[in-house]
């Protein structure tokens, strides 16, 4: 992904203008990522994240905990942008 493609879906995310509400400490990650319910780049914005092994924050309604067992568990995957992004039914139909 270009730094172009990354700036550009971070323009329709719904957390753009509160970003550091999004990097809370413990129990407040599980409120901040309702922030995540609905947003319409969430899988590129977690592809983001898993990635590029963003430790901090709320990411594609993800907690730093969460991310770091998925990794955990699918260290198969290599590229999440693929699997989250381009093979979602949506980019597949546009």
């Amino acid at each position: 992904m270009s730094l172009a493609e990354a700036s550009e879906w971070t323009l329709k995310a719904r957390c753009k203008d509160m970003a550091d509400a999004l990097f809370p400490e413990g129990k407040d990650q599980k409120r901040a990522r309702l922030v995540c319910l609905g947003c319409p780049v969430r899988s590129e914005c977690l592809a983001e994240a898993l990635d590029n092994r963003i430790e901090w924050g709320v990411w594609g309604g993800m907690t730093e905990r969460e991310r770091r067992h998925l990794l955990r568990t699918r260290p198969d995957i290599t590229n999440w942008h693929a699997v989250l992004v381009d093979c979602a039914p949506e980019a597949k139909a546009g």
